[in-house]
């Protein structure tokens, strides 16, 4: 195992409205997250922050530094990432970077949203900011948003490989216990797979209850190097691996719909980095805003062959207790999707359970877990292996 980097904090409001000020929310994710380290705020070397919509929805668009100094650090470089859902992950990628190329020491690292009427927009207004991450020319004239965008891809694929609407709803139910047993998730209840059928139809074959919510929240984490996480208090976590990979867009220029390519891609590089094979993940954190993304994310990452992602719920392979569980913290779908706060938070998940510190909802015997995030149409990816430490 090579280590890139090491987190030693780790830190995540609950997700779902929220009314307090944006610096303020991300203080509530941020100042644990040093706590939780061990480290004060002048050994911070570098911030980064991953926000998607300030511009749009908290005429912000200046984050950083703001942001930097509500929680006080003082003088240091500070950067803002925006890829879409991915936002946060490629602010994670860059923490990592700097620190295993000798940049930096420690960053902090995390990501904040706000994306519910607590904004003072609605729901129609909310879809189409989020509609602004496709593209502009050739599919934002048609109408068409996110739960279409993705309704194509998996509509496609139920047509290839026979996967059913109760087979969906499955991923629904699995991730609605799995929530069910995280404090901080936006959904905290279970639901059957009738429930998940008879709630409204949003785009065929998603129902509703098909759909991640949008959430306000934060996450964030403390990067360090491995000769200096044993400085800190924290109990640190291993990046063993980061692949990040693009697609094409606009989506009808790809290959094929039913393979989400810069998954694939970026999980190859993930795990050639942390010399790991797919067999070898003991669970997994998924960017599932609709249940057939998680379809389509297990394969591309080789937890399922091809044409087996449809089942993998219906089975149990991927609820806790099965043979690789698939987004135990309740994933976009029942922890909710603050859209700059998702990819840090799904480190944060992966800290925790890696520590054995995640409760009702620890996966037994965890040493090898994996996030996939992914921005857009499946066009920006982003897959990181954390191990635990020796």
């Amino acid at each position: 195992m090579v280590e890139r980097a090491t987190v030693i904090g780790a830190g995540m409001t609950k997700f779902g409205p929220h009314e307090q000020p944006l610096p303020e929310l991300f203080a509530d994710a941020a100042l644990p997250a040093l706590d939780d380290a061990g480290i004060e705020q002048d050994e911070i070397d570098a911030f980064y922050l991953g926000n998607t919509l300030g511009g749009m929805t908290e005429n912000a668009s200046h984050l950083a530094p703001a942001l930097a100094s509500h929680i006080g650090l003082r003088g240091i470089p500070c950067q803002r990432f925006e890829d879409a859902c991915a936002t946060s992950s490629n602010a994670f990628k860059h923490a990592v970077q700097a620190v295993e190329n000798g940049v930096h020491d420690a960053v902090l690292v995390g990501g904040v949203e706000r994306c519910t009427p607590t904004t003072g927009k609605d729901t129609a207004e909310m879809t189409k900011i989020f509609a602004s991450a496709a593209h502009r020319q050739y599919e934002q004239p048609t109408g068409i948003t996110f739960p279409g965008i993705f309704a194509l891809l998996t509509k496609r694929y139920m047509h290839e490989h026979g996967t059913t609407s109760e087979q969906l709803a499955e991923v629904a139910v699995k991730n609605q216990h799995h929530g069910s047993l995280n404090p901080r998730a936006h959904f905290g209840e279970d639901a059957t797979v009738d429930d998940v059928l008879e709630s409204p139809i949003i785009a065929d074959p998603f129902h509703l209850m098909d759909c991640c919510p949008f959430s306000d929240g934060a996450s964030a984490v403390v990067v360090t190097s491995p000769e200096l996480a044993d400085s800190y208090d924290g109990a640190g976590v291993s990046v063993t691996g980061l692949g990040h990979a693009t697609d094409i867009v606009p989506i009808a220029d790809k290959e094929g719909l039913t393979e989400t390519r810069a998954a694939r891609d970026a999980a190859t590089e993930a795990y050639e980095q942390a010399n790991i094979e797919a067999a070898d993940v003991d669970f997994a954190e998924v960017h599932d805003c609709f249940t057939g993304a998680e379809v389509l994310a297990i394969e591309a990452l080789g937890l399922v062959d091809e044409g087996e992602g449809g089942t993998a719920a219906e089975t149990g392979l991927t609820a806790l207790g099965g043979e690789v569980p698939v987004n135990p913290s309740g994933g976009l779908k029942a922890k909710g999707h603050p859209i700059g706060a998702t990819g840090t938070a799904q480190i944060v998940e992966l800290t925790e359970q890696l520590r054995g510190e995640a409760g009702q909802r620890q996966v037994e015997d965890a040493k090898t877990g994996i996030a996939h995030n992914l921005g857009g149409d499946t066009a920006t990816t982003f897959v990181t292996v954390m191990e635990a430490s020796a």
